[in-house]
């Protein structure tokens, strides 16, 4: 199913068939399975997952430029479209510290024009999924990806080093971030440090204990010991803001000022409403759709790319961990319905969370519908406990991204790429240098290199030459048409510019589609030998190459079917020539 094109499976089945309604619903094909145990298992996920959401969202808002209650606008509406569209049941929808951070790059932390942006890159989303243009996904590296995630990790780590130490007035971009940053420290204040210091501890803790747990093959008080401290262990977020506000709240309540605090936050849930299609700055000046638009530059292609690769990446790792398949066109469509639908209650940008997605499965969440209740408790988060959110100290936020993100410095990657493939080290650090002057850039550049590389390999196949009376030439990879100038100029240089000229045999078994361009090329080598007295023999034809060459009618045109029989006619072939 997973391989027709959805606009192919509509017309094949009908519109109105129970096929294609569970093709495009996929709870359709689950809850009329739905048990009770499963019911259990669900709401339990569901409010793990909440409680590292809620602190998450917060903190990622940070990363993002904006005001905290717009991390919550963006972490609930992705359970409920992911309930009805999705197709893993692992996998959580909201805000992310990477996407966060690409909505920082592209709107310089404007709530209109992330929320604008959330419309666009939904749209973009839909209409890929619709169109199955997924494929582009496959262009984007691994090399690419981890340059990119190590970077955009100390981007956002290094970030919140400001509101680890209290420091006021740093700029954003990042080389200036650095020198003000060290530049202040005597400016530090002594609350935030400490209490930052002890969240970023205490987390670290609770991290490696929940790492560190003994099997299930244990007494009785073991595993409920084993079972308390993974509970503990995975809320560690929810816990470590709860107590550092409890603190903050304490010390404020006593007159003592002493920590940086979140401050007042708008309470209640988002009005329903269209994305806003304009912008106004602070001096009053009206930006309209198409400056926004043009604002965002090649951000409105990364976010969208990323958001997808991300979030399928995550799908796919869950999918094969726990033995079941996912549609992944119809993952593009959850994505883009969600970031669609998210725009109307004041969302930027979401994606597949890997953190989230983990709890939700160690947790053995059953189907999809653990994302209601993850949502559900966002909203009663945002419906009464906006005002205790005034009391949440910047520097245990700091701690809990800071935490969140340094996984994803993968410094063994660097070695792995050494040992396996030197070339791939050049995509990497392209994109991981870049991504620190401006992040959507270092995407881009990586892109290009890898796509260079890709290009570079296609025009300069592996080609072996090997001298059997006649030359024998063994394409090692496939012929397409940037590599037949590279093919003609070896066969030149070997064959016909020897003196005295040379026979060739082409083994071609592992060249799989041929063009006009290389069709074109062969007739002019084909010429070439007839003039000098020898042959070139064909050999090892697949037969849909046989059928091409056929059908151009070159004339001199030989095959065999086995490189022994080309080598003995191409031996013939020059005896007669003598």
């Amino acid at each position: 199913m997973m391989d027709r094109p959805l606009l192919g499976r509509y017309l094949a089945r009908g519109c109105c068939s129970c096929s294609t309604l569970k093709a495009w619903l996929p709870i359709l094909s689950w809850l009329p399975r739905y048990k009770l145990k499963w019911l259990q298992m669900d709401v339990l996920a569901g409010l793990t997952v909440g409680l590292t959401a809620v602190p998450q969202a917060l903190a990622y808002a940070e990363v993002a430029g904006l005001p905290v209650q717009y991390g919550l606008y963006s972490a609930f509406m992705g359970g409920f479209i992911y309930t009805l569209l999705g197709t893993s049941k692992d996998v959580t929808l909201g805000p992310t510290a990477i996407m966060s951070l690409l909505c920082f790059s592209v709107v310089g932390g404007r709530p209109h024009q992330a929320v604008l942006l959330s419309l666009l890159c939904g749209l973009i989303q839909a209409v890929m999924a619709l169109l199955r243009l997924g494929f582009l996904l496959d262009f984007i590296s691994f090399p690419v990806i981890k340059g990119f995630t190590c970077a955009a990790a100390i981007t956002i780590g290094f970030g919140q080093v400001k509101n680890l130490l209290g420091l006021q007035d740093i700029p954003h971009e990042f080389f200036l971030q650095v020198y003000y940053t060290f530049y202040k420290i005597p400016e530090a204040r002594i609350g935030d440090v400490v209490l930052g210091l002890l969240c970023l501890a205490l987390l670290v803790m609770l991290m490696v204990m929940k790492s560190s747990l003994g099997s299930d093959d244990a007494p009785v008080y073991s595993r409920v010991a084993r079972k308390l401290v993974w509970a503990v262990a995975t809320m560690r977020n929810a816990l470590v803001v709860v107590a550092a506000s409890f603190i903050a709240f304490s010390w404020d309540a006593y007159g003592h000022h002493v920590f940086t605090i979140t401050g007042k936050t708008s309470q209640g849930l988002p009005p329903f409403r269209p994305p806003p299609t304009s912008d106004t700055t602070a001096n009053g000046t009206v930006i309209t759709f198409g400056e926004i638009v043009e604002g965002f530059g090649g951000g409105l292609a990364v976010i969208p790319f990323m958001g997808l690769l991300e979030s399928i990446a995550i799908a796919k790792a869950f999918a094969s961990q726990n033995d079941y398949r996912i549609d992944a066109n119809q993952e593009l469509l959850a994505i883009g319905v969600t970031n669609i639908l998210g725009s109307f209650v004041s969302a930027y940008p979401v994606t597949g969370s890997f953190g989230r997605t983990a709890v939700n499965s160690q947790t053995g969440v059953c189907t999809p519908a653990g994302g209601i209740v993850t949502s559900v408790i966002v909203l009663l988060s945002l419906a009464f406990l906006m005002p205790a959110f005034y009391y949440i100290p910047k520097a245990s936020l700091a701690a809990v991204i800071i935490c969140a993100v340094a996984p994803m410095v993968d410094y063994r990657v660097v070695a792995k790429m050494w040992r396996i493939r030197k070339l791939d080290l050049l995509p990497f650090f392209v994109t991981f240098l870049m991504s620190f002057w401006q992040v959507q850039y270092g995407i881009i550049g990586g892109v290009a290199v890898s796509g260079a590389l890709l290009l570079y390999n296609t025009a300069r196949p592996q080609i072996k030459v090997s001298d059997h009376g006649v030359l024998l030439i063994e394409l090692g990879s496939g012929l397409s048409f940037p590599a037949t100038e590279y093919l003609s100029h070896i066969i030149h240089t070997q064959a016909l510019q020897a003196s005295p000229p040379r026979s060739v045999v082409l083994d071609c078994h592992h060249v799989s589609i041929i063009d006009y361009s290389v069709i074109s090329e062969l007739q002019d080598l084909l010429r070439q030998f007839k003039l000098r007295h020898v042959c070139l023999v064909f050999s090892r034809l697949k037969p849909s190459v046989l059928d091409v060459l056929q059908a151009a009618d070159l004339q001199d045109f030989r095959y065999t079917d086995r490189v022994e029989a080309a080598l003995q006619q191409a031996e013939s072939g020059n005896l007669l020539s003598d």
